[in-house]
């Protein structure tokens, strides 16, 4: 079981991440991440609910029909956005205006509803919380270094600390088309260091069948049957 949980924190972290990986929750990884608190706060927000709801879907997953499953993700969902955004309204407003309309807008985010989906209802309780802090974390760490990266470059800061000056910055990095560059550049970055970690992932997972005709495997029976 621990190695279990173990394999659910590296995979939402590394192996599976959902921004450099899986490419999912678009719309606030390129919308929010102006900054890299704001970035912290989207990623820390989510990963709350992300827990919370893989921890209660996985305990009622014998309970929730099937004809209802959806509907019921998104009002156990929607339940934990509002208690979340309750608390930063009540602790942290000026994080909360900051991500505004993003906040309620985690109950459709497809990180959580998928996680739900596809590990939530399947497997028990204590591996899914797992898996929803690996989820989390994968996502704030994308979230903080994409808004880390525009922020220096757009504002010459990070985490309000000014230190480069005014006339080097490109304030295109804040706007709109910065997060698809600086998304883009982290994503290839991602993709160039697992490619140098050595055989392609393709040739890892093969379990030898001769049908895809791809692997080394299938080329030589190919070979002999000619």
């Amino acid at each position: 079981m621990l190695n279990k949980c173990i394999e659910r924190l590296y995979n939402g972290i590394i192996k599976e991440n959902p921004t450099f990986v899986l490419i999912l929750g678009m719309c606030p990884t390129l919308a929010v991440t102006t900054s890299a608190i704001n970035g912290i706060g989207m990623g820390l927000a989510t990963t709350v609910v992300l827990i919370c709801s893989n921890l209660i879907i996985s305990i009622l997953r014998n309970i929730i029909p099937d004809s209802v499953r959806m509907p019921a993700f998104i009002v156990i969902v929607a339940s934990f956005v509002t208690i979340v955004q309750f608390l930063l309204e009540a602790y942290v407003p000026a994080l909360n205006d900051s991500l505004g309309i993003y906040i309620p807008l985690i109950v459709v985010n497809c990180i959580i509803l998928g996680r739900a989906e596809a590990y939530a209802s399947k497997n028990p309780p204590l591996v899914s919380t797992f898996d929803g802090i690996g989820m989390g974390l994968g996502f704030t760490i994308a979230l903080t270094l994409l808004g880390a990266f525009r922020e220096i470059l757009g504002s010459g800061s990070v985490f309000g600390f000014k230190f480069i000056p005014s006339e080097f910055n490109v304030t295109i990095f804040v706007l709109a088309p910065g997060a698809f560059f600086v998304l883009a550049c982290l994503v290839a970055f991602k993709n160039w260091t697992g490619m140098k970690k050595g055989k392609p992932a393709i040739e890892e997972s093969c379990s030898g069948c001769p049908s895809c005709g791809t692997c080394p495997s299938s080329q030589i029976d190919e070979k002999k049957e000619a």
